[in-house]
């Protein structure tokens, strides 16, 4: 039996269906992303979403959606869904879908009659091409498939309209055609393995509805292009594989091209197996570099989220080579803007103030799996310089405190921290001063480069110098952080201190080296246990604090205003097993294991075999925001193979 695995009950109940969505990409920046049944629900869904580089590299929506009619006797049977104004759906092709299964491609079945059609989709490695291939199974008489492909030429997150601007010309080319709506864009080709007709029928399909935005309060309309419709008889046992890409293809190769693409699968079979799959999708090459992108369906490529999630989504799936060529893309970028200021053009914002400090725990995450003298090897120069670059004040927000170490920045007018959600441009959650987490990180970091730097030809005279500056602060870090309540303060501005119970203090008791000890870690540990934990991660503020908003719906303003005073952030795990089995050691792997049982139930919801952004810090925990998430996968992946490693 498929490890995710839908039938026609649910499929053919929208209100259950809808809700599920699947998301392809090809490691390169492009992606498909729908629902289940196909019918899109979001504006950042499409068959292909494709950056273009001439466009800020930013992803736009090329076909929407490719619409198949089975055709028998003369008789039209539609196999299409879309949403139009009012709530209608239109045309009901839902009802003819018998089986989801998704272990090793998406492979949707139909049945219209006598007819048994399979659809499987599939995306080319480091191409801008989707395949899907097209399987006869079962047919009493003479059979032929219709295909309407709905354009949309468009950034991802605007909306088309009906305009006189479009370029209505068709190309043909090999058993297909080649558009391109406005100038600027890739030309869209569309091809058959098999000979395949081609009828022009322009026409505007208006008022499409995309639900997800009209529940998030954003414009949800659209009209979309259909410029005609291909026709192509098939037989029984016969398969037909439809290309959409930016450059021809030969017919003749399109067999082989998907036979090789899906020899090189990992099959979801397992919650680990669906993981591995989800953060292979993250991947980004460019050229010789390599990236990370945040999530999807619209997120980019940020530092932060980069070195966090980065030994999760490589270490933990064991692809080291990956971890190195993404690190060594990412630190590059940073160097460079700890040399000379300068931001990154594909790396969003590398000048915030905790990105060294992220940069250097996932260094140190790589040294547990590859050993201390691959670490030396690979990364001793840049953890000199940037340990030295932030204790010499080389950061224009990072400041060191000469009487206590701590460090202090400042997030008074915009946010400095992973909780950097804004409403009209200032910071929800208005951290500033000394951060519980910065200065658990550095604390981290310094004992961490101070073990490297030991007995080491050229950076052992630092060794010394790094340990005294992380003693110095040792204690007023539990001075300024611990109170009488036995949790750890959110921060400290001033003569202020933050009593919001919030999830950074589990960052403080998950990292290697900590300044409290292990009586000091279990009591903060118990706090964020009982008012904190869920099955779906840490919430991002306790209930029993001011303001505690655990849903992530409503307007703009009202997702913003909630997204970092509530919801819990799956991600947070990675830290809270790493603290907890610190604290107990072997007898609590099961409560772990237990633990991470409940995001299992996650891949057959959301976006299926993956994580979702957020989850509500209330019962039922619905995920919420983008639907795959690259810190969630990551860290859940990490604290998984951390419990393994525990159970060999």
């Amino acid at each position: 039996m498929s490890y995710l695995k839908f039938d026609k009950n649910l499929l053919i109940n929208l209100d259950q269906s809808l809700p599920k969505e699947m998301l392809r990409t090809n490691q390169a920046g492009a992606y498909h992303c729908t629902t289940l049944t196909g019918c899109n629900t979001r504006k950042q869904h499409g068959l292909l979403v494709i950056p273009i580089e001439s466009m800020g590299d930013k992803p736009h929506v090329m076909l929407s959606s490719l619409d198949e009619t089975v055709i028998q006797h003369g008789a039209p049977f539609n196999l299409g869904l879309h949403r139009y104004r009012g709530g209608v759906y239109s045309p009901n092709g839902h009802k003819y879908i018998r089986e989801f299964d998704c272990e090793g491609v998406p492979r949707m079945t139909y049945r219209v009659g006598g007819v048994i059609l399979t659809k499987e989709k599939i995306f080319i490695s480091q191409e801008n091409r989707i395949l899907i291939r097209y399987t006869l199974v079962e047919a009493h008489s003479a059979t032929t498939l219709r295909f309407k492909p709905f354009l949309a030429f468009r950034e991802v997150n605007s909306l088309c309209v009906e305009n006189d601007a479009i370029n209505r010309a068709i190309e043909p080319v090999p058993n297909g055609i080649a558009t391109c709506l406005y100038d600027g864009f890739p030309t869209l080709y569309m091809q058959f393995s098999h000979k395949a007709e081609w009828v022009d029928q322009p026409n505007w399909y208006k008022d499409i509805e995309y639900v997800k935005d009209l529940e998030r309060g954003v414009p949800y309309t659209e009209d979309l292009w259909v410029p005609g419709y291909f026709e192509v008889p098939i037989k029984k046992g016969e398969s037909i594989i439809f290309s959409a890409g930016v450059s021809p293809v030969s017919p003749r190769s399109l067999k082989k091209m998907y036979e090789t693409e899906i020899a090189s699968r990992t099959p979801r079979t397992s919650f680990f197996n669906c993981l591995k799959n989800s953060a292979k999708q993250f991947y980004v090459r460019k050229g010789d570099a390599m990236y990370l992108i945040s999530g999807f369906p619209w997120g980019i490529v940020l530092a932060r989220n980069t070195f966090m999630a980065l030994p999760g989504l490589t270490l933990s799936i064991d692809h080291r080579a990956d971890y190195e060529a993404i690190m060594a893309t990412a630190l590059k970028a940073l160097l460079h803007y700890a040399e000379t200021g300068e931001k990154s053009d594909r790396i969003h914002d590398i000048e915030l103030p905790d990105i060294p400090l992220w940069a250097l725990w996932a260094i140190q995450q790589y040294a547990k799996i590859a050993g201390v003298d691959r670490a030396r090897e690979l990364y001793m120069p840049a953890v000199t310089q940037l340990v030295n670059y932030i204790l010499t004040g080389g950061h224009p927000n990072l400041f060191i405190d000469s009487e206590t170490g701590l460090l202090s920045t400042d997030g008074h007018l915009h946010p400095v921290s992973w909780m950097n959600s804004t409403i009209g441009g200032a910071p929800v959650v208005r951290r500033t001063g000394r951060l519980v987490e910065f200065n658990a990180l550095w604390y981290n970091a310094l004992m961490f480069a101070a073990s490297l730097a030991e007995d080491m030809p050229g950076v052992g005279e630092f060794h010394e110098a790094w340990l005294a500056q992380a003693e110095k602060m040792k204690k007023p870090f539990v001075d300024t952080f611990l109170n009488e309540s036995g949790y750890l303060y959110d921060y400290v501005d001033g003569t202020y201190a933050e009593p919001s119970v919030r999830p950074n203090m589990a960052i403080a008791i998950g990292l290697d080296y900590s300044p409290l000890d292990r009586r000091q870690r279990k009591g903060v540990l118990d706090v964020v246990t009982r008012e904190l934990l869920t099955p779906k991660g840490l919430r991002t503020l306790s209930p029993k604090s001011y303001g505690y908003r655990p849903s992530y719906v409503g307007s703009p303003e009202e997702r913003d205003f909630a997204m970092h005073n509530g919801p819990a952030r799956p991600w947070l795990m990675g830290f809270y097993a790493d603290a907890y089995l610190r604290v107990f050691g072997m007898s609590g792997v099961g409560y772990i294991d237990r633990m991470l049982i409940g995001f299992e139930d996650e891949m057959t919801q959301g976006c299926i075999g993956s994580l979702s952004q957020l989850y509500d810090g209330n019962p039922p925990y619905t995920g919420r925001g983008a639907v795959s998430h690259a810190t969630n996968v990551a860290e859940v992946l990490r604290a998984y193979r951390t419990v393994k490693r525990f159970e060999q």
